[in-house]
């Protein structure tokens, strides 16, 4: 079942009714200002930081579901309604709800007036924008009233749920003209307020949240909207909101128009005040002069989509499938981008309050968006690196606005600092930047103990081989990419972390999956070393990653797949001795795709057992069988039921790892089957069944041991969305950046007859045509470039910023 379609010539997803299986949300901003907008209106925005910076409230695990966002009330004769539905929940005559690249736009239709809300966040600027149109569809005039409403929470998001003996005393606004400003706690220690305004002269206001609602009633039943008349309250204490009352008279087919901003302003300490106790408002009201037309709105959002289509430009396919088609070329890159900017820290699955910027999770993001914004990369990789501890380990995590590492998380996951040399060397690959490498870097964010970021490689790459276990594999700490296998913390505790707590030491669990990770990523170190000039750097890191390769043959595999790891006694996890996870999705992907035991046809035995035991109609499952009871010795991920999250769920994130695998080994044909089956453009005829929006990539899918198979969850921000682009762009589609220039090396079904792509790489466009007119799977028989021959299958670098024609023939 269906409940919308794409818009591929305008790049949009259209939402076709507001009864959608969950939420489907759009997310606005791409510089310091971002916002959640679901397709009835709720979310919240945030500058920089949803912990530390939420603009606008939002409860979670709500009832009603999604419940609170930017609200349009329209009154129109005794009868009030909003025009994405929710809250009030008044059947409408028409719905729409398209989201766009950065831009969502929602409309609704009763009782012959058409309700239009545009939402985005101009590019350069601090300040969500909407603006809404009235329109009378009937023959007779409306006397209609329109009220904006939106809830204030400004301080620190966790507090907003646990002080409220504080929080419900501090609230205070201005309100000047048409635009209400929300100070609470400005008149101390904070140098930023908010401001809600519209471009009209406004009939009313409202500012406390229980004179705008009533004290018994919800956001579906206001009590100022229900009477058509603002109370004109001013918040003191308590909850305050911001809410503009406009009495709009529409003649027949008449049309109006409102642009409200929703804004954040910081003034320096000098300059907080215009009067003892009035906020200065000169940059607020710049900010809003900008948006005083919707001449203004429309060249802002002009510049938006300008913006998306240069970014989306960098790769684009011809495929003739317009589900891989859109996938490649705007909603796949999109997610990536969102990622970069969100990393794990606010959707509708994480709160935005605990985890920040994940380490691990932020190198892996960069393989997904390097391509479009190489400069703000770069700049993530230093700050990524920042948070690194001189013996090569690294904070987990780190907030956004401060750039400094989570004390509460720490550190202790060692497979993060590989996943730094994976995500530098993708850098340098896409723009040759190999200066990155000497950037003084410091050392836990203290800039008094720096060295290079090439040093800060060397620790990484040397952190493995100094904290290895019995078998001579990596030790996992408190855990490596699966945060839930914890074979170090023997939790008894309800409520404690999973992954903070050690309750037992000892430097015995070891993970075959960091074997993989680093025998995939030490070659690219060694080549860095290599390029500096250091050879005996370079042989001794290849000499350790091919010991690293040997150790994990010799005791990382089980005979018809690799084993997952040890844990606190020496005893394997992920083999056929045990009872339940006997096999892992996870090192079966990253020990292939280094071509671990590929020679020797181990690696294709792997991905057949991965065939066998892990795939389903849906994707492939973490593991099996599912832990059917809470196991001491592994932590969270026993403490799942049977085919959810990492007790044998379909964990997005890793099946392109078996894809890429896939093809290292040439089978394209299963690499695309599998790419197809979690692809959500694939999965949009099934919405019912898969839930979350289908458009973009979801986190984890039920598993087959699951009560619902199939359904998703933790949609929108999971290093799924950066794998899967990998997956399909360098591995089946075969363009891979490298460090002398463009690769090609499709890996594609064989009944492919070809496909064309256009490549932007370090300034230059490559439009790449692949023929395949013998149907193999694998193979460059033939390479021109310019109509010259290339030698192997590494297109040259030109420099001179043309388009250059490459013709590709597999066979």
């Amino acid at each position: 079942m269906q409940f919308g379609h794409f818009d591929d010539s305008r790049k949009e997803y259209v939402i076709t009714t507001p009864r959608t299986p969950y939420p489907w949300i759009n997310y606005l901003g791409n510089e310091q200002f971002f916002g959640l907008i679901s397709n009835t209106g709720g979310g919240y925005c945030f500058y920089r930081d949803a912990r530390l910076r939420r603009l606008t409230r939002y409860r979670y695990n709500n009832i009603p579901l999604d419940n609170g966002g930017r609200y349009f009330y329209i009154h129109d004769g005794g009868d009030f309604w909003t025009p994405g539905w929710m809250p009030v929940k008044r059947e409408l005559d028409a719905y729409e709800c398209r989201h766009g690249l950065g831009y969502t736009s929602i409309t609704g239709e009763r009782n012959g007036i058409r309700a239009t809300q545009l939402a985005f966040v101009p590019l350069g600027c601090n300040a969500e924008v909407y603006q809404v149109k009235l329109r009378n569809t009937s023959n007779a005039e409306k006397q209609a009233k329109l009220f904006s409403f939106i809830e204030f929470c400004l301080w620190n998001a966790q507090d907003d749920s646990t002080n409220f003996q504080r929080n419900l005393s501090t609230g205070e606004v201005e309100i000047h003209g048409s635009v209400i400003y929300h100070k609470t706690e400005y008149r101390e220690r904070r140098d930023h307020y908010a401001f809600y305004s519209v471009n009209a002269p406004i009939d009313g206001f409202d500012t406390d949240r229980d004179s705008f609602l009533g004290m018994y009633n919800g956001l579906d039943h206001p009590q100022t909207v229900a009477a058509g008349q603002s109370s004109n309250s001013v918040a003191s204490g308590w909850s305050p909101i911001a809410s503009h009352g406009l009495n709009v008279t529409l003649q027949p087919g008449e049309e109006k128009s409102f642009v409200f901003v929703l804004g954040y302003i910081e003034n320096p300490e000098k300059e907080k005040w215009e009067s003892p106790g009035v906020i200065n408002k000169t940059r607020a009201l710049d900010l809003i002069r900008q948006f005083e037309s919707d001449a203004q709105v429309e060249q802002a959002l002009a510049k938006l989509r300008d913006y998306w289509d240069g970014l989306l430009s960098k790769y684009a396919i011809k495929s003739g499938d317009d589900k891989l088609d859109r996938m490649v070329n705007i909603w796949n890159p999109y997610q990536c981008m969102v990622t970069f900017n969100m990393s794990r820290s606010a959707s509708y699955f994480e709160s935005g309050i605990g985890r920040g910027m994940g380490f691990r999770d932020s190198n892996q993001d960069l393989l997904g968006f390097v391509h479009q914004i190489p400069e703000r990369a770069r700049e993530r990789i230093i700050d990524i690196a920042s948070t690194q501890f001189e013996d090569g380990s690294a904070y987990h995590q780190y907030q956004p606005l401060t750039k400094k590492g989570n004390n509460d998380v720490g550190s202790g996951f060692n497979d993060d600092p590989l996943w730094l040399i994976l995500g530098t060397s993708a850098y340098i690959k896409e723009t040759g930047d190999f200066g990155i490498l000497d950037e003084q870097v410091p050392f836990d964010s203290n800039p008094d103990n720096t060295a290079t970021l090439f040093e800060h490689l060397n620790r990484s790459f040397y952190h493995v081989i100094h904290n290895r276990g019995p078998h001579g594999l990596p030790l996992i700490g408190r855990a490596d990419w699966n945060d839930c296998l914890n074979l170090n913390c023997f939790s008894k505790e309800p409520g404690e972390s999973f992954q903070t707590t050690e309750n037992i030491k000892g430097r015995v669990a070891e993970s075959v999956f960091i074997a993989g990770l680093f025998v995939f990523v030490g070659p690219d170190f060694a080549e860095l070393c290599r390029r500096r000039g250091l050879t005996d750097e370079a042989e001794a890191a290849e000499r350790h990653v091919e010991e690293m390769r040997r150790i994990t043959l010799e005791h990382g595999y089980d005979g018809d797949w690799f084993l997952r790891a040890y844990d606190h006694f020496g005893q394997k996890v992920g083999s056929k001795e045990n009872e339940e996870g006997q096999i892992f999705i996870e090192p079966q992907g990253l020990c292939v795709m280094a071509a671990i035991g590929v020679e020797e046809g181990l690696a294709l035995r792997a991905l057949e057992s991965t065939r066998e035991r892990l795939d389903t109609k849906y994707g492939i499952v973490l593991q099996n069988p599912p832990y059917s009871k809470y196991y001491l010795n592994l932590g969270e991920i026993s403490s799942y039921p049977p085919g959810y999250k990492e007790n044998a769920g379909i964990f997005c994130h890793n099946n392109p790892w078996v894809i890429i695998a896939e093809t290292v080994i040439g089978r394209g044909d299963r690499a695309f089957e599998l790419y197809a089956k979690i692809a959500p453009a694939y999965l949009e005829e099934i919405s019912e069944i898969h839930r979350m929006e289908p458009y973009v990539y979801a986190q984890m899918i039920a598993g087959k041991d699951a009560v619902r198979h199939g359904e998703a969850k933790n949609s929108w921000l999971t290093g799924t969305a950066a794998w899967n682009y990998v997956a399909i762009t360098q591995a089946i589609l075969g363009i891979q950046p490298a460090f002398d220039g463009l690769r090609i090396d499709p890996c594609i079904p064989a009944a492919w007859d070809g496909f064309r792509v256009t490549r932007q790489f370090r300034g230059d466009t490559y439009d790449i045509h692949v023929s395949n007119p013998t149907h193999v799977s694998k193979g460059v028989a033939s390479l021109t470039v310019d109509g010259q021959p290339v030698s192997g299958n590494v297109l040259p670098l030109f420099g001179d910023g043309l388009t250059h024609r490459v013709e590709a023939t597999l066979g």
